[in-house]
């Protein structure tokens, strides 16, 4: 950055305390002398594991000058329960110290309006940077260097290790596992996420048979494969010969991988190691095209269809031509029916297809909804489940139902669909024929998928590392109903027009390359959709007059916006770009005397 304010860092302050450090309670002065990278996300949130994994180089090249602080701040209820955030900093192997601020303190402290959002803090305590959304390693990496050599001349930087203490591992079979299916022999096949790997477990879904992958993060073909995170598993149907039985997303390695089960070997059947990014070709040859955390696999309509949790949408593989291309979905987050190119989806994370073929029910785990796609028209349609914001555990009609961030949805006997919802910890069932939802079983730690066994479900209990065989009650289990909204509180906003502003400064030795037309993309939208008497839609601009309409007293403004930027050195013929990108669900609430300008920090200072 070319020139920096100084705004003096708040205090890092969470009810949750600390994780990471041995037990020490951190201060913004025991970390004096270090250029200090705060991450504020939420482990809901699939952009901000995507972040997580684009600070590991920073992380480890800068180590004796760079602290990176995790500031968990959550969406969902559950994300505020300490017990959740200690395994998700498990799950999602963070090693850095993370502050766990369930009431959103340290947010409010610092105006962050969205998840991820990385805040940069200069040796002497003041805030120098501060990036919302993907696409920022670099530029952090670059002002990291900078700020070395401005305090190492001054005196100011501080080498030497972090404060970082590393927790005892857990040892077992299963760590975080994330789905299951059933295999021909009566074996399990589980993802085993937190040991990248694949497990085949005994008819009892204990005993070990063996392993598939070697235990250690990597994208490695063969007899010897490797996997990173592995989710989502289907099996291939009989008859089609394609040299392998399931296929699996192997979400953090952006890719679908087959194995063959009758020697273990694998073969990277989709997807490049590299995440998809906007711009980025969605058609074409399967391994030549890049994905974005493909979470769950389902054959549906004679293909693979990926729930794309990455980029809210559903892919899908032709296993016969070896091809890829976009199925549903636009890239927008939030819940819209309608024609498969027109819907919305958020961070799909599980596929189960009906008995008959003709429906692919989708669990839409940001917007807590069960979704469903038809056969043939590939329609989008939405059993339960009314957005971004509400969520909660509450049984009875559809249209008033109401789960929270479900993983996973299995197809029971009698045609109706039991939802793993995840952070309710329990079981749900939706009946189609009757529009009921009920509760099928609770005290259940993070659900995360179910199968089908002889009459009984097994479901994984990903936060307790286990398989839990369970019946089917003929009863539904009584739970005492509530409702949530998300913590966020609303933005205040004046009656009539709202500047909107997207502030973005291209990162040091960088420029937006204007040569083939436009850099910058803003698409604006809301929910209510009569919220925006005008405004809404797409432009290059990345400021835009909005008008309120009349008689609406609250919503939400769904805000994208990306930006490309490109090395700014003339000796180079071939500069490399970079895409920085986020989107925003801004609740607000129409007030007389609120604010009238909206300023969303993409990258930069306001």
């Amino acid at each position: 950055m070319a020139s920096r304010a100084r705004v003096r860092a708040p205090e890092l302050v969470g009810a949750g305390g600390w994780l990471n450090t041995g037990g020490k309670e951190l201060k913004l002065a025991d970390l004096r002398g270090k250029c200090v990278v705060l991450d504020f996300w939420t482990f809901c949130c699939i952009n901000c594991l995507h972040v997580l994994d684009e600070l590991r180089e920073l992380e480890e090249k800068h180590r004796d000058t760079v602290v990176i602080v995790g500031v968990h701040s959550p969406k969902f209820v559950h994300e505020a329960d300490h017990t959740a955030v200690v395994d998700a900093v498990a799950r999602y192997e963070v090693h850095h110290p993370v502050l766990d601020d369930p009431e959103l303190v340290t947010w409010k402290q610092y105006a962050v309006r969205a998840w991820p959002t990385l805040v940069v803090i200069d040796p002497e305590g003041y805030v120098v940077a501060q990036h919302a959304g993907e696409g920022h390693a670099h530029a952090i990496a670059k002002l990291v260097e900078e700020l070395e050599a401005e305090h190492a001349a001054k005196g100011t930087l501080r080498r030497g290790d972090g404060p970082y203490v590393a927790p005892e591992p857990e040892a077992g079979d299963l760590r975080f596992p994330g789905k299951t299916v059933r295999l021909p022999n009566g074996h399990y096949l589980v993802a085993d996420s937190g040991h990248h790997a694949l497990v085949e477990l005994a008819e009892d879904g204990e005993r070990v048979v063996r392993r598939i992958g070697d235990g250690v993060r990597g994208l490695v073909d063969g007899a010897e494969p490797r996997f990173s995170e592995p989710q989502g598993l289907a099996l291939v149907p009989a008859g089609l010969g394609l040299g392998y039985d399931v296929v699996v997303a192997d979400t953090v390695n952006h890719a679908l991988r087959g194995v063959r089960l009758a020697d273990g070997s694998v073969t990277t059947l989709a997807g490049t190691g590299r995440q998809w990014w906007q711009g980025s070709p969605t058609s074409g040859a399967a391994t030549g095209v890049d994905l974005s955390s493909p979470w769950d696999v389902a054959f549906f309509d004679g293909k693979v269809w990926i729930a794309m949790a990455g980029v809210h949408q559903l892919w899908s593989f032709d296993p016969v031509a070896g091809t890829v291309e976009v199925a549903a979905g636009t890239t927008n987050e939030g819940l819209v029916d309608g024609p498969a190119e027109q819907a919305w989806f958020a961070q799909p994370s599980g596929l189960a297809v009906s008995a008959d073929g003709e429906r692919m029910w989708v669990a839409d785990s940001e917007t807590s909804a069960l979704r469903w796609v038809a056969r043939g028209t590939h329609e989008v349609r939405t059993a339960v489940g009314t957005g971004l914001f509400d969520f909660g555990h509450r049984d009875g009609a559809a249209e008033q139902a109401l789960f929270q961030h479900p993983l996973g949805v299995t197809v029971l006997p009698d045609g109706s669909v039991a939802v793993s919802d995840t952070y309710n910890h329990a079981l749900r069932r939706y009946d189609p024929a009757s529009g009921e939802v009920s509760t099928l079983a609770t005290d259940l730690r993070e659900p995360s998928g179910a199968v089908v066994v002889d009459g009984d479900i097994v479901v994984v209990e990903s936060a307790r590392h286990r398989l839990t065989r369970l019946r089917l009650p003929e009863e539904a289990v009584r739970v005492e109903a509530v409702a949530h909204r998300t913590q966020r509180a609303a933005t205040e906003v004046a009656p009539g027009t709202l500047r909107l502003d997207v502030v973005f400064s291209a990162p040091t030795g960088q420029k937006l390359d204007e040569r083939y037309g436009p850099s910058t993309r803003l698409l604006v939208s809301s929910t209510p959709p009569g919220l925006l008497a005008s405004g809404a839609g797409a432009d290059s601009a990345l400021s835009r007059e909005l008008v309120l309409a009349e008689g609406v007293t609250e919503g939400v403004l769904h805000v994208s916006a990306m930006a490309a930027s490109c090395d700014d050195d003339p000796a180079v013929e071939y500069p490399a770009c970079h895409v920085h990108q986020q989107d925003w669900g801004v609740p607000v609430k129409v007030v007389p005397g609120g604010a009238t300008r909206l300023p969303l920090v993409l990258a930069g200072m306001e």
